[in-house]
């Protein structure tokens, strides 16, 4: 059971699947961060801790009771890929979280929060992501301030004001700060964000920050334009690619050596590292990380398929494949051959096109392998823009596509008639460029 989280979670039927084909790496279990007491408990002695963690912070990614058990425990946390067999391919479909299907009970190891105020550590702050705490708030919802019920620790929300910087008031809580927070990867997914921001409070008044690294699981590649920092956002604040392939510790340690603190502050900050861990690896996630990606398939295609938050056709939030599909009401039904409504959920209030029939695209039963190999598929949303023939009007009336993107020459190229693989040969050169930019903060082995 996820303690301070709740009840014990049912999984659904579908977990019970055989693993035969996935195969435990020879350097044994991935040891995360936070399990590592025994580094980072002297370094908090005597201080007044604060947390910035959400729903992910599980210590070890501990998880019993169901097949993904086997996954976890037996086989590392990771996907050989190397093995292209149906298992791996099923696995990846398994939905994380399914509360109310009949089926296996799954329990979770404590929460990072839990398992030190266990160990008598004087947790006095905890700072929660966009999504809140919990996970449970849709994209970019103001979430506000609380106590967490079942421990009495406050909850400092930085979606609250939206300036997503904490206070001189909450900065005065806590002498260090624990980062643990399960992160995909993405220069467009939120949580690194939210971890400079606190990086900056803590150079600026004088706090440590100790980070808990975890895998990245979508680690083992680097793809994308390097933001144009014209076009820095909330949903993108450094000048990094669009799948950066590095840990959250590894891009704490970046951003202090590159010096993107505002006024070249620099945080005082230790990493610990992961044990057992290399970049090759496909880390298997145990929860959503936000209540929109949830299975590893959605994890994988998120790179290619969160451009179409910035076009009319949408990614299907309100369903239960969101980024896994995408569509729009007036593509040809007969030529596209999948439909899909999207609804009013939690973590989806009010999606695009609600209670709309879409026609699309299912992608859901691509191969593995080939997402894997594709990278970003710029294809999706070039077969959406093509199959639409509405040509500048399918990107909207703002610049939301260049915000995801990071360039401006993408939308152009699209609108130009370039396709997927000449938009990523334009891209290319940063991607090295990056890579070699990034060497100096790597903490883990290719493979």
């Amino acid at each position: 059971m996820i303690k301070g989280f709740g009840k014990t979670v049912i999984l659904a039927a579908a977990i019970l699947l055989p693993v035969a084909g996935l195969r435990a790496k020879d350097s044994g279990r991935i040891i995360l961060g936070d399990e590592q007491f025994g580094e980072y408990l002297p370094l908090i002695e005597g201080k007044r801790v604060a947390i910035f963690s959400n729903q992910t912070g599980i210590v070890g990614d501990k998880v019993s009771g169901s097949r993904l058990h086997d996954v976890i425990s037996e086989y590392g946390g990771c996907f050989d890929p190397s093995d292209n067999c149906r298992e791996l391919q099923e696995a990846a479909m398994i939905p994380f979280l399914e509360p109310s299907t009949p089926g296996g009970k799954i329990e979770y190891g404590p929460h990072v929060v839990d398992a030190l105020l266990e160990k008598g550590v004087n947790v006095t702050a905890i700072f929660s992501p966009e999504h809140g705490f919990r996970g449970t708030a849709d994209a970019g919802e103001h979430v506000k301030s609380s106590v967490d019920e079942q421990t009495g620790v406050e909850i400092l929300s930085l979606y609250e004001t939206g300036t997503h910087l904490p206070s001189a008031e909450s900065m005065d809580k806590f002498d260090i700060l624990l980062v643990d927070i399960q992160d995909v990867g993405l220069r467009y997914y939120t949580y690194y964000i939210t971890m400079h921001h606190l990086m900056e409070a803590c150079a600026r008044y004088g706090k440590k920050m100790i980070v808990l690294d975890r895998p990245n699981p979508n680690g083992f590649y680097v793809d994308g334009a390097i933001l144009d920092m014209k076009y820095k956002s909330g949903i993108g604040w450094l000048p990094i690619c669009t799948v950066h392939g590095m840990t959250l510790g590894e891009l704490a340690l970046m951003i202090n050596g590159e010096g993107w603190i505002d006024g070249d502050l620099k945080c005082e900050l230790e990493v610990i590292p992961c044990r057992n861990y290399t970049r090759g690896m496909r880390y298997c996630l145990i929860l959503p990380p936000s209540p929109n990606l949830k299975d590893m398939k959605s994890v994988y295609l998120y790179s290619s398929t969160c451009y179409f938050e910035g076009t009319v056709a949408t990614p299907a939030r309100g369903t239960d494949f969101a980024f896994e599909v995408f569509g729009h009401p007036d593509l040809d039904a007969s030529e596209y051959g999948f439909s899909f409504t999207p609804r009013s959920i939690p973590g989806a209030k009010h999606p695009r096109y609600q209670d709309q029939e879409c026609h699309g695209r299912d992608l859901r039963l691509m191969p593995l392998e080939q997402i894997w190999e594709e990278k970003i598929a710029l294809r999706h949303v070039i077969d959406a823009y093509r199959g639409l023939q509405m040509g500048e009007p399918f990107f909207g009336s703002n610049n939301h596509f260049e915000l995801l993107a990071g360039q401006g020459y993408v939308r152009e190229m699209i609108l130009d008639g370039a396709d997927a693989d000449s938009i990523a040969a334009r891209w290319s050169a940063d991607v090295e460029a990056f890579k070699e930019m990034r060497k100096p903060y790597l903490l883990y082995p290719e493979d």
